[in-house]
């Protein structure tokens, strides 16, 4: 089974533009994420994709594999379709760029869980954290989601779910933006439309659950911190220290 990480990068971020290439221990975000992915030892390639030729150049500076996409995408997982088209991985992973601390257990995992499902039950794979601090279960930047009995994320919100009615928080769990794709399935979705529940909670993932498409959700106790705002990279700054 060959795997390949795909790293969309783009510097045009709505909330914090250029983000990718601010300064994280010495290096550019996007040359510290994808340092990581290929370090985890999980991937047979680590690429990172991109329309914009400063990204490519700190990439390739420190020594990375870089996709130019050729044409504009309105997500990150058009822009890995349109290079995943010319690889000959089985599974494509969608890491992104601003995703630079990433636990190396959890990567080899997802070779793991797609080697042993022989039946061909798991579409896409993806991760998630139990919630500790309520702040977290009510802020909508943090997207939460809940499973079936199976570990099968049944929703994905930026909403409380479960929403806790007799007042006592418990059982949220955040997801993590991290996906891995079986090949074909990647370029299914990444030709559907949008649909009106993704449209309301600007959340592309449920655009796979609409469509059928099985997300088999992994519990991980892994840290991640994604970098969305300046606040988020002083935070991952003093966390790379």
């Amino acid at each position: 089974m060959k795997i390949t990480a795909l790293i969309p990068a783009r510097l045009e971020s709505q909330r914090f533009p250029g983000k990718l290439l601010k300064d994280l221990g010495g290096k550019p975000v996007i040359v510290r994420t994808w340092q990581n992915a290929l370090r985890s030892g999980a991937f047979d390639r680590v690429i990172v994709a991109t329309p914009n030729e400063e990204i490519a150049r700190a990439v390739r500076r420190a020594g990375g594999e870089v996709y130019i996409s050729r044409r504009p995408h309105p997500s990150g997982t058009d822009r890995i379709a349109e290079a995943a088209r010319e690889s000959d991985a089985d599974i494509i992973v969608n890491i992104q760029g601003d995703e630079p601390f990433l636990d190396a257990a959890d990567m080899r995992r997802i070779r793991e869980i797609f080697e042993r499902d022989t039946e061909g039950r798991i579409d896409i794979l993806s991760f998630c954290r139990a919630i500790e601090d309520i702040r977290d279960y009510t802020d909508p930047s943090v997207v939460k989601v809940v499973t079936d009995k199976d570990g099968f994320a049944l929703y994905f919100s930026r909403a409380p779910i479960p929403f806790a009615r007799d007042g006592r928080w418990r059982d949220g769990c955040r997801h993590i933006g991290i996906y891995a794709f079986r090949r074909e399935v990647l370029m299914q979705v990444a030709q559907l439309p949008p649909v009106a529940i993704e449209e309301v909670e600007k959340l592309e993932n449920l655009r796979f659950l609409v469509h059928g498409y099985r997300v088999k959700m992994l519990p991980t106790t892994f840290d991640y911190a994604g970098i969305d705002t300046p606040a988020d990279l002083e935070k991952a700054r003093k966390k790379w220290k």
